[in-house]
């Protein structure tokens, strides 16, 4: 049975929000490529970096990004979850409603 589908890749945490987000590392460039779902239903931030998947480089390019993108410091970036994986779990430290709306942006350009 596959879940049902999920309309953002975010949800509100206590201290800032929580990003689903589907990486590629190795990519051509450094972007966010909007909003993509996966096979099972669920709603994931896209986003590529140009760093390779060793000792970390791919994470931390990606919480550059991230913080660039939302308008918010690196040290409020932090990948909480998935440090191996392709899917990841993002916290971003701030006010919830204000970050929420930086999301909105990067899904619906």
């Amino acid at each position: 049975m596959t879940a049902p589908a999920t309309d953002l890749p975010y949800r509100v945490d206590r201290d800032g929000i929580r990003i689903t987000v589907r990486l590629t590392p190795k990519a051509a460039r450094d972007s966010v490529d909007g909003l993509g779902i996966l096979s099972d239903g669920r709603a994931v931030l896209l986003a590529r970096v140009r760093a390779v998947p060793e000792k970390g480089a791919a994470n931390a390019a990606l919480e550059a990004l991230l913080a660039k993108a939302l308008g918010v410091g690196k040290s409020l970036v932090s990948v909480d979850g998935g440090a191996t994986a392709r899917l990841k779990q993002v916290h971003v430290t701030g006010d919830a409603e204000i970050l929420a709306g930086s999301v909105q942006a990067l899904l619906y350009p």
